[in-house]
């Protein structure tokens, strides 16, 4: 059975730092690109930042510079280092797993980020 668990949620203050964990298991990790997607309440989900198995990254246009994602394939692990936190980044954030040809995807079940003084 895959499961995707994110942890590192919490309430920060603005100008704060976060860093999200995702533990993943029932999948062939280095076979997936690894994500980080979130959703602020009446709001489309987005894409926060992918990375591949070569440590090619892609970032969504709002957190470029602020956020980084990296991966640790021994550990089947996936993290997203957020600084210079702002209210917009309030939002539950959910962990992705995807590969292609046949195209898989799995979802974390989320953790909230509440960046507020």
């Amino acid at each position: 059975q895959v499961q995707l668990v994110e942890s590192g949620g919490g309430l920060v203050q603005p100008g704060g730092s976060l860093m999200l964990s995702c533990a993943a298991s029932g999948i062939t990790f280095s076979f997936y690109v690894m994500g980080w997607y979130r959703q602020a309440p009446g709001r489309q989900r987005e894409l926060v930042a992918q990375i591949n198995s070569d440590d090619n990254t892609n970032y969504g246009d709002s957190v470029k510079g602020r956020f980084t994602i990296s991966r640790d394939n021994a550990k089947n692990t996936v993290y997203l280092q957020m600084n210079s936190l702002i209210p917009e980044d309030t939002a539950v954030y959910y962990c992705n797993a995807i590969k292609f040809r046949p195209t898989t995807a799995y979802w974390g079940q989320g953790t909230q980020v509440t960046v507020s003084s």
